[in-house]
């Protein structure tokens, strides 16, 4: 019999992770804190997309830092007692920021996104959950409309790679999501996405098929990794010690601190995300809408009209701005003027960044039998199935086909 694989974390990315191994006879366990699914994974805006293949750090960024910085409503903040971390991991990812590298993290980006709505139709299958996710635009919209440019350098990438986008005006973009304010008087629509009408649920709904399927689900804090007598793996909890042969490590920003132990320093921050929901919205968009200007994307959910958006980079455990819920609302409003922004729900967590905006996906050099898979920064939702793919390729002996040099932990 196959040994059992331990996955340190639930999130979404763990969760795939655990049903492409179950899909190759590998049984598995997964440890989480919290419940399967409703960390990270819960709160992001719901865009799956084969064509964000787009680095956050692009050229002239460099430019734009400083007016972000100053602005309060703007998308992009730092904690004060930050600035220390944040100036290296600053000069890393600026350092990404030319041409040449961003069309090479673009081709990386593409091998784990452009299979994703396939893969988490097959996941959903049997469910009864199929409609979790929907066939969808992804709209750019724009007040300045010289801005809506498909020559830009970020919008050719994607239709090089095949991506099918469309320039439309003020009027057009008002037929596709009427709710839209007509300040917006431009958009870029990228054909071909999906959306998840509920992240969280998602979640839930794959790690209970990963249940049904055998999967152990220990609901506990993984506070120590270390090498076992017997080459294994020896994980430390509060309630007991537990041994793994092999470990997956999906545990998102949590897994610096797992892996510093082990001599493994990594330059992962908490990049804070903020999103605000509306219960009872009366207004619906159709489609998942980026404001341009703002940084934040609207959509709606299954449980209500969700806009979401916003890095903070601080210390893992800072406490929550409240100042972002009013910026977050008065956004909202910004763009739907009709929206009943009563009863809102706010929320925030925190997604693991690296300053090249790709993940650590694969073996440990030195580390026998330990295998990363966090680090997905932006990208989570979108990039979780393939990045479940690659793994459980690697831990069950099988040439995954592509090549993980752009996603290994011993780049940095």
């Amino acid at each position: 019999m196959t040994e059992q694989v331990t996955i340190i974390g639930a999130g979404i990315v763990g969760v795939c992770c655990a049903l492409s191994l179950q899909e190759r006879g590998v049984p598995v366990r997964l440890i989480d804190r919290g419940e399967p699914g409703q960390e990270t994974s819960f709160g992001n805006a719901g865009v799956v997309s084969p064509w964000s293949v787009i680095p956050q750090a692009v050229p002239g960024i460099w430019k734009r830092l400083p007016q972000m910085l100053l602005d309060p409503k703007s998308a992009l903040s730092v904690r004060l007692a930050f600035w220390p971390k944040m100036i290296p991991w600053g000069m890393r990812f600026l350092g990404n920021s030319g041409e040449k590298t961003v069309r090479e993290v673009s081709d990386a980006m593409e091998i784990l996104c452009r299979p994703s709505i396939d893969l988490y139709r097959r996941h959903l299958q049997g469910t009864g959950h199929e409609d979790l996710i929907t066939d969808s635009y992804y709209v750019h919209a724009f007040r300045h409309p010289e801005q809506a440019n498909l020559n830009g350098l970020d919008y050719l990438i994607r239709q090089e790679k095949g991506g099918d986008l469309e320039r439309i005006d003020g009027e057009e973009l008002r037929r596709l999501e009427p709710a839209l304010t007509g300040a917006f008087k431009a958009a870029i629509v990228i054909k071909g996405q999906a959306r998840a009408t509920s992240p969280g649920r998602m979640g839930a709904v794959l790690a209970d098929k990963a249940r049904m399927q055998g999967a152990e689900i220990i609901r506990t804090e993984v506070t120590k990794l270390i090498r076992a007598e017997d080459g294994g793996w020896t994980l430390t909890t509060p309630q007991e010690t537990l041994h793994a042969q092999r470990v997956v490590l999906a545990a998102g920003v949590w897994s610096a601190d797992l892996l510093k132990p082990l001599g493994l320093p990594v330059p992962l921050v908490a990049e804070r995300g903020y999103h605000v929901e509306f219960p009872t919205p009366s207004a619906e968009l159709n489609n998942s809408v980026m404001d341009v200007d703002a940084k934040v994307v609207a959509s709606s959910m299954q449980g209500g009209l969700r806009v979401a958006g916003t890095a903070e980079f601080a210390d893992i455990d800072a406490s929550i701005d409240p100042h972002k819920e009013k910026v977050l609302t008065d956004q909202a409003k910004s763009m739907i003027p009709d929206l009943d922004t009563d009863q809102a729900r706010f929320w925030m967590g925190r997604r693991p960044s690296f300053p090249d905006s790709l993940p650590a996906i694969g073996s440990i050099d030195g580390k026998d039998g330990l295998y990363a898979a966090f680090g997905h920064s932006h990208y989570g939702l979108m990039m979780a199935p393939k990045t479940g793919e690659l793994i459980a390729d690697l831990v069950s002996g099988r040439s995954p086909n592509v090549n993980l040099d752009p996603f290994l932990l011993a780049r940095f």
